[in-house]
């Protein structure tokens, strides 16, 4: 008997040798670390009581507080008070949602929903919504499957693309000399990419760089796009939260519209309504006709039963109950043009302190640039020192989230602004 258990004994070891030696993952190298979220960790760690973390991409009210708006706090409260179950949504999701999403982008008044020739979905706020339309892009579309990414852009957008199996490359967008757009390259690179492809477009507040065309350039890009019959991609995740005007951030989309291009089109609701956690969006598809969008849809429905099922229920209700309601919208209106307003003062009030330092570099960038994120236009190595000498966290491109800054901290930011670039 002892005999028998030292023997199995002996086997169980050898079994768990064996696995120990033939694991399944020992191919699998470590991957970099999230660039966001090593900033993140290293200010943590820094105990410098002034230290300012710019590299989170999420609204901060003017203490530097996480900042819930009160038309959602009464939305919830509505929701609440209206007992609503927890069932499964249908595979598009909330429909009231997704109809004001739809009209909140293109306008109520727009020949695209008259015509009933708009596909929208709910997305898993922008991140989804952009992934649907890129699985949806790799099965059906017929032309070349590469999109066309400004450079720089969004830091996921190629890693949505690439995980969709389709490819990309990049148009010149940013010109560093200038802070600013460069018109030349881009319509140049916009010329030459080869026709039948697909081109991502930021609708505005281009992250990471904050800088966006004008309406003349807009209208070059549009008219590229049809001698090169491009299909536009605009991912639209700064609505109302740019400018403070939902219907000035839309002009470039809308414009496209007008143009007769038959765009696709990622929302996100994260942060025109601070829903960062609840992971609302939509995706649009814009078609020739009704019958196109009905087939359209029948696909769409198809590829998000595989990815998700559908999506979840909670932030569309708050969305949907915001957009809705008519003393609520209003409301929300207010508030976010009070987040925009807020980011556009923190810009003027970095430039007057840079000024104030005795700065002679020409900081008009950070005016002429919009919503959440600013390209300073630090180097490299300016970056390395206004963080190791100041505690002043951000990327190493120099790109800082405005909505860090305060009226506590601009004069300190400004300060070690100047000490590392003058």
């Amino acid at each position: 008997m002892l005999c028998k258990s030292l023997t199995k004994l002996s086997s169980q070891r050898a079994a768990q040798c064996f696995a120990r030696s033939s694991s399944w993952w020992s191919n699998v190298e470590m991957g970099p670390p999230d660039a966001i979220l090593g900033i993140s960790e290293a200010f943590k760690r820094d105990t410098d009581p002034n230290k300012m973390n710019l590299g989170v991409g999420a609204y901060r009210d003017d203490a530097g507080k996480p900042y819930v708006l009160p038309s959602v706090r009464q939305a919830e409260a509505i929701i609440q008070q209206s007992s609503m179950d927890k069932e499964y949504l249908g595979i598009t999701g909330l429909a009231s949602f997704t109809k004001a999403a739809a009209e909140l982008a293109f306008d109520s008044s727009s020949s695209v929903l008259a015509e009933n020739r708009n596909v929208t979905v709910q997305g898993v706020s922008g991140t989804g919504s952009l992934m649907l339309g890129s699985r949806f892009l790799n099965a059906f579309f017929g032309g070349n499957k590469v999109v066309y990414l400004p450079k720089p852009t969004w830091g996921n957008h190629p890693s949505i693309l690439k995980s969709a199996g389709l490819g990309f490359d990049y148009y010149r967008y940013y010109d560093p000399s200038t802070c600013g757009f460069d018109a030349a390259g881009a319509m140049e690179d916009i010329n030459n990419i080869p026709e039948n492809s697909i081109i991502m477009l930021h609708a505005c507040a281009h992250n990471p760089t904050g800088v966006d065309p004008k309406m003349e350039n807009w209208k070059e890009i549009s008219d590229i796009c049809k001698k090169r019959n491009l299909l536009p991609f605009f991912d639209m995740a700064y609505q109302g939260f740019a400018s403070g005007d939902i219907d000035k951030d839309a002009a470039a989309l809308r414009m496209f519209i007008d143009e007769g291009h038959n765009p696709l089109l990622s929302q996100s609701f994260a942060k025109n309504m601070g829903l960062y956690g609840e992971r609302v969006g939509a995706f649009t598809i814009v078609c020739n006709d009704a019958d196109e969008a009905k087939k359209v849809e029948s696909q769409l429905k198809i590829i998000i039963r595989g990815l998700y099922s559908n999506p979840p229920c909670n932030g569309a209700r708050i969305a949907s109950t915001i957009l809705n309601d008519e003393a609520l919208r209003a409301q929300w209106l207010v508030e976010v043009k009070g987040m925009a307003d807020r980011i556009i003062s923190m810009r003027d009030q970095l430039t007057n302190n840079l000024i104030k330092e005795g700065s002679t570099r020409d900081w008009s960038h950070i005016n002429d640039q919009i919503g959440m994120f600013c390209y300073t236009g630090l180097t490299v190595e300016q970056v390395n020192n206004i963080t190791n000498n100041h505690s002043v966290y951000m990327t190493k491109d120099g790109r800082v989230s405005v909505a860090g800054i305060s009226s506590n901290n601009v004069e300190y930011l400004a300060h070690a602004m100047h000490q590392v670039t003058k």
